[in-house]
């Protein structure tokens, strides 16, 4: 498979889910017996997966030399934001109803609302200067940028333990991966300079 069909099968992957939502919320599948609580856990795990996937990218690239895999980060990072901005207007428009002081007061109830935005909001910048153009212009202050979204995938796994309350299993998966990539790149930033 060419490096260009890859690409473009990645991005048909990453837009399965959005197929899946879309057709669950016209009737045809099953989101549950609350279809906006069964849209907030798909684009949120749907995001999670995504943020993993981008950031186990480097070490495939620096381990096993597979320089091929490259192209892909930008298309998961590009897509995982994609997934929480549609988690932040499903919670915002359809959950909340826009109304502000719901908002404020199920955000000083659940502190997990909070974490959930500080990692939205980290991953805006990290979004707008993905273009080989701003790769350009922003030079080595690009990659101490970027850096920025393994806090963001860090806080994101944080507010899915919150969600879970008691009964973390479901997120104990990506926390494992998440841990793994983080010993990868502290053992990468021992041998090579930080990028």
């Amino acid at each position: 498979m060419s490096p260009r069909a890859l690409k473009w099968f990645v991005i048909l992957a990453c837009l399965g889910p959005v197929g899946w939502m879309v057709w669950g919320a016209f009737g045809g599948g099953d989101l549950g017996p609350d279809p906006v609580k069964g849209l907030q856990v798909a684009t949120g795990l749907s995001a999670i997966v995504l943020l993993l996937l981008s950031l186990v990218i480097t070490p495939l690239r620096r381990h096993l030399q597979w320089n091929w895999s490259q192209p892909l980060r930008r298309v998961f990072g590009l897509a995982a934001f994609g997934y929480v901005l549609l988690h932040a207007v499903i919670y915002f428009v359809f959950d909340q109803g826009l109304d502000p002081g719901s908002i404020w007061a199920d955000t000083v109830e659940h502190p997990r609302i909070a974490v959930g935005f500080i990692s939205f909001l980290m991953l805006i910048p990290l979004a707008l200067t993905s273009t080989d153009a701003a790769i350009r212009r922003l030079g080595k202050r690009w990659s101490r940028l970027h850096r920025l979204a393994y806090l963001a995938t860090g806080l994101g796994l944080i507010h899915y333990l919150m969600v879970q309350k008691l009964d973390v299993r479901d997120a104990l998966p990506y926390l494992g991966v998440f841990t793994v990539l983080m010993l990868f790149r502290l053992a990468g930033r021992r041998v090579t300079p930080a990028r």
